[in-house]
Parts: structure tokens; C-alpha cells; sequence
């Protein structure tokens, strides 16, 4: 049966021809990463593909506590619930027209990023293909084609009966995202002359986003959703945001801070010195006490070669 494997374009840097709209944007080179579900969208778009047209609610809850519980891997499940759609792309795409909503503040923000040559990136543990093709339908495709997006690609054959999953890394999450925003910083240092250090911004809603959040300078997190809670607790630095039209503020405030402080030259005023910490934490010879308290599910999500059940055990002597 034919198939065809859907791609989208890799990560650029930047991308945007039009002038700075200040002195600092120019010389302080800003990275954003954004979550997809939940985020710029407020809906999963998986979860409306899956209820509507493959495994239904019921069964997809029932997935989502065994990845929580440890029982089985995300990238495991995922390729369950993506092998139960048998739909045409397009056709299944009908149904999302409808039952996602957008940020409100979000086209003026991307707007503002394309602006001031700042690079917007997608990171997300779902399907390129799907992505690309809500920003294409809610943004215009002119406008999409300014956001990169990291995420997993697909096969999906002509008639719709196979929907596979094609895993951009080779691990239980499919796509390490932590690493993503990590490679994104090197290639952004390569590109920066006299020694200046970008600043990179990632927002999200989620614990998941966390592993991707360790490696950003500035946090911002959907205000009233698990990622600002987790924040809270653990007295991680954030900025919470109700639209995208708080961050693109907040944003302009952070350049603003930044000239005053550097001149946009060095190290950013803002610089993240938990990452060395998070990246403690994440090793497996290392987790501190506080982390007995995390439940259960965000202790997967974050440290999954340590925490699911599906972790190697060690031999008996």
C-alpha cells in the first residue's frame, strides 16, 4: 500500500529579513520556543483526532494514566493511539477547523516576532504534519511558513488506514526536548559575533514542558495550568501570561532591561542558573530528596530513565 512520508522544514535562524525595531534586538539575538497543545492552542489536536475519529475518549484516558503510571511508555502509547485513526489526513483535519481556538493574542504576537527578526519555534511531542497544517488553516500559509517546528514527523497513506509516528529521537519519549532547545542554543552561538550569548525564552503549559523549559533563560507559564502550579510549588522563576499579548509585553520590557544592562553585548541580564541544577536533578545518580514528594506522573514525565516501570532494573547478583 503506498504511503508517503510527511516533512516540514528544519530549524532556521533566523529567518526574517526586516529591520530590528530597536538597537538591542539587533545586537541580542532571542530565541522562543513554544508548547503547541494547550498553548498557542488551546485544545490537543491528538486528543480531537483520537476522540472523533480513532480510539474515542474512553480508551484514550485509559492510554494517558498507563504513560502516567509508568506501565507503558509514551512513545509506546502514542503509537497506539496515532494506529488507531483510519481517516484521510485531510478529512480528519475537517474536524479540527471547528474544535480548536487559538490564542487571541497569538497572530499579533508572531507578527511582532517576524517584526524584530526574532525566531518563533514550535517544540512539541506531536506530529509535524498536523501542526503545520493548523498554523497553515488559523495563520495563513504565508505567515506559518516563519515558524519552525520540532517536532515528530509522519506516514500517512493515501487512504488514511496507517498513521505511524516517524520519532525524531530514539528514546521512550520520541522527541527529547530538552535536547532540541539545547541544540537550537549551540547553532544560535555559532551565529553570534563578539562573544554574545542569545536569550531564550520558551513558554509552555505543562509539567511535560519542563525538560525544555531547564534550558531557557525566561519561563513564561500559562497562568492557572499545571506548569505555573509546579512553578509555585518548587519556587521556579516564571512569568505567568494569560495570551500571547502578555508575553509579546513582557518581552519588550526584557529587551528594554537588557540594553540598559548590556548594551545587548555578553551575557544576557537575565541567564538561567538553574540549568546546571536541573541538569543534577535529571541524572540518575543524583535525585535530591524534595523529588520523593514529586507525584508520580511528573517524575516520569521529567525523569523517565529513572522513574517508569519500564526502566531496566538492575541484575541480582
Amino acid at each position: 500500500m503506498a504511503s508517503a512520508t510527511l516533512r516540514d522544514s528544519s530549524l532556521t535562524l533566523p529567518r526574517s529579513s526586516l529591520p530590528s525595531v530597536t538597537e538591542a534586538s539587533q545586537k541580542r539575538k532571542i530565541l522562543i520556543f513554544s508548547d503547541f497543545d494547550g498553548t498557542i492552542m488551546y485544545q490537543d489536536t491528538g486528543h480531537v483526532l483520537f476522540d472523533n475519529h480513532g480510539c474515542g475518549p474512553e480508551r484514550r484516558e485509559i492510554l494517558d494514566e498507563q504513560i502516567k503510571s509508568g506501565e507503558r511508555s509514551f512513545k509506546e502509547v502514542s503509537e497506539e493511539m496515532w494506529g488507531s485513526l483510519h481517516i484521510p489526513f485531510e478529512d480528519g483535519f475537517e474536524v479540527m477547523k471547528t474544535a480548536l481556538d487559538i490564542d487571541p493574542g497569538f497572530q499579533t504576537f508572531h507578527k511582532y516576532c517576524i517584526t524584530n527578526n526574532i525566531p518563533f519555534n514550535v517544540i512539541s511531542a506531536g506530529l509535524r504534519p498536523i501542526l503545520r497544517r493548523v498554523l497553515d488553516q488559523f495563520l495563513g500559509e504565508e505567515e506559518s511558513s516563519h515558524i519552525d517546528i520540532l517536532a515528530n514527523d509522519a506516514q500517512i497513506n493515501t487512504p488514511g488506514t496507517e498513521w505511524k509516528p516517524v520519532w525524531l529521537h530514539d528514546n521512550e519519549l520520541g522527541h527529547d526536548k530538552a535536547l532540541s532547545v539545547k541544540e537550537a542554543r549551540a547553532q544560535a552561538l555559532l551565529q553570534c559575533e563578539d562573544g554574545t550569548i542569545p536569550l531564550i525564552v520558551f513558554i509552555g503549559d505543562g509539567v511535560s514542558d519542563l525538560p525544555a523549559a531547564r534550558q531557557a533563560d525566561v519561563l513564561f507559564a500559562r497562568k492557572g495550568l499545571r506548569l505555573e502550579e509546579y512553578c509555585i510549588e518548587n519556587k521556579i522563576p516564571y512569568l505567568p501570561f494569560d495570551t500571547f499579548l502578555d508575553i509579546q509585553k513582557e518581552i519588550e520590557r526584557l529587551v528594554e532591561e537588557d540594553a540598559k544592562a548590556t548594551a545587548g553585548r555578553g551575557m544576557p541580564k537575565r541567564v538561567n542558573p538553574r540549568a546546571n541544577i536541573w541538569r543534577r536533578i535529571s541524572s540518575t545518580k543524583n535525585i535530591p530528596k524534595i523529588i520523593a514528594a514529586t507525584p508520580r506522573d511528573e517524575k516520569i514525565f521529567l525523569w523517565p530513565e529513572t522513574f517508569s516501570e519500564r526502566a531496566t532494573a538492575p541484575v541480582a547478583a
